[in-house]
């Protein structure tokens, strides 16, 4: 008989007012017990409506039977047949709006915890096995992938398995694209990446970093000079959105991007032992609500900020931003400042000393279908600050387009790749991730990375 509780097994967390002080992981894991008792609520619908809702479609019911048994090495097994990267989805999929939502238990109580279940599996086999995966047999034929993030470790480790010879070109010093710089140690460890990086190259996975593309090599000199058969784009959206007012160009002024490289890839909260210094103050304005404002205001509180503000011109109910993500800034005493607009970046002697901005209230809505903020006549007011982050969005760097012949973009900068394949407008390139979408989340990035690995597989052998 299935386990009716209505509620999920707690997941363990370091409490609030801790872990808003370091920077290991906010939530611990399930143990074997909890795995095993959570694992029982699954009722393995015959028609698996939860599969349906994973970009990857992760064999969901089969890899909960086996966790509900006790084998969690098989229930790993199954995961890793879809998906390449189990532990990095396990903690950052927004399980929630894919396979969550369609579980049937979530009609009357709680769904099954699946990321959590995920999470567990990848967690067990990393402390248990210590496999070397065996490398396929190589047919010699060369791709090339560029962007060493979720969508382009998934496409090249799809192609490995079927024997071709691939190559990752990455601009940074360190693989795993926005995994690495963008996500912050206490959501997603960076030894965890790592490790899910290092069984690609046990694959046959040749990854080059401090390689970017348009300066170091052109997707021209790939195809045409070194014999690569086929080429994914899967470079990311790195290019960060400002809101063109007063004072952006003020000392203390971030972008996300630029603030969470810092600290995550460049190790800023080790400081002095990694030289990379950043600048928090006493009080720092993050200004958007999504997941990486969020990211970004967690990272201030932890470095020593007493006040951190979230400004949002929208109500809580539109922010864009996980629930969990959301809760847990709270928990660690965020301050949220919603429905607020900044309207100029204040500084004295070249530096921020307080942010603009005004009250919104929602209108009528927008295309998005979301209710559009309007601007509260006489409602201006100061916030002091001593550091400003701009999270309000990023699009793809222009500088592949710039350097790529007849390859067509979408007017925001996008590339256009066709959702079912991602081919592009040239012959033996394709694309997927953010390079297409903008920013999005791992799991789809990863999905569209699988959909080219497939299509580039077709294509080379002239299916």
């Amino acid at each position: 008989m299935p386990n009716m509780a209505l509620e999920k097994v707690k997941m363990p967390e370091q409490p609030g007012d801790v872990r808003n002080k370091n920077f290991k992981e906010v939530t611990t894991g399930y143990d074997e017990k909890m795995a095993i008792e959570e694992a029982t609520r699954c009722l393995n619908c015959k028609h698996k409506p939860c599969v349906g809702g994973c970009p990857v479609k992760v064999r969901i019911p089969e890899f909960i039977e086996k966790m509900a048994q006790g084998e969690f090495e098989e229930a790993y097994q199954i995961i890793k047949t879809t998906n390449s990267l189990p532990a990095v989805c396990g903690r950052v999929c927004p399980q929630e709006t894919q396979c969550e939502s369609k579980c049937v238990r979530g009609i009357k109580g709680e769904s099954v915890g699946i990321g959590r279940l995920e999470r567990f599996a990848a967690d067990y086999h990393m402390a248990h096995v210590n496999d070397k995966l065996e490398k396929p047999e190589c047919n010699g034929i060369k791709v090339a992938v560029i962007g060493s993030g979720p969508a382009g470790l998934t496409c090249a480790g799809d192609l490995a398995k079927l024997g071709y010879k691939v190559t990752v070109f990455e601009a940074f010093h360190v693989a795993g694209g926005v995994l690495m710089y963008g996500i912050p140690q206490f959501r997603l460890p960076k030894e965890i990446v790592q490790k899910e990086i290092e069984s690609l190259k046990q694959l046959g996975v040749d990854i080059q970093t401090n390689m970017v593309a348009g300066r170091a090599f052109s997707i021209e000199e790939l195809m045409n000079e070194q014999g690569y058969k086929a080429v994914f784009i899967g470079s990311g959206a790195g290019l960060p959105s400002f809101m063109k007012i007063p004072g952006e160009n003020l000392n203390g002024v971030y972008s996300a991007n630029e603030f969470l490289t810092r600290i995550n890839l460049m190790k800023a909260y080790k400081f002095p032992d990694y030289d990379t210094p950043i600048k928090v103050g006493k009080s720092a304005a993050i200004v958007g609500g999504g997941n990486v404002a969020m990211d970004a205001a967690r990272c201030a509180k932890r470095l020593g900020a007493e006040n951190v503000y979230i400004i949002y011109r929208r109500s809580e109910k539109e922010m864009p931003a996980r629930l969990e993500e959301v809760h847990h800034a709270k928990d660690e005493g965020i301050i949220f400042k919603m429905l607020t607009n900044p309207t100029q970046i204040i500084g004295e002697e070249g530096c921020v000393s307080g942010i603009e901005c005004v009250d919104m209230e929602l209108g009528e809505p927008d295309a998005s279908g979301r209710r559009r903020p309007v601007a509260v006549k006489g409602s201006e007011h100061i916030i002091d600050v001593d550091t400003v982050v701009i999270a309000i969005g990023q699009s793809p760097n222009p500088l592949i387009k710039s350097t790529t012949k007849g390859l067509e973009t979408k007017p925001w900068g996008g590339i256009e790749a066709d959702e079912e394949t991602g081919a592009t407008s040239i012959k033996g390139v394709f694309a997927g991730g953010d390079a297409v979408t903008g920013a999005a989340t791992v799991i789809l990035a990863m999905g569209a990375g699988k959909t080219a690995a497939a299509a580039i597989d077709k294509y080379i052998k002239g299916e």
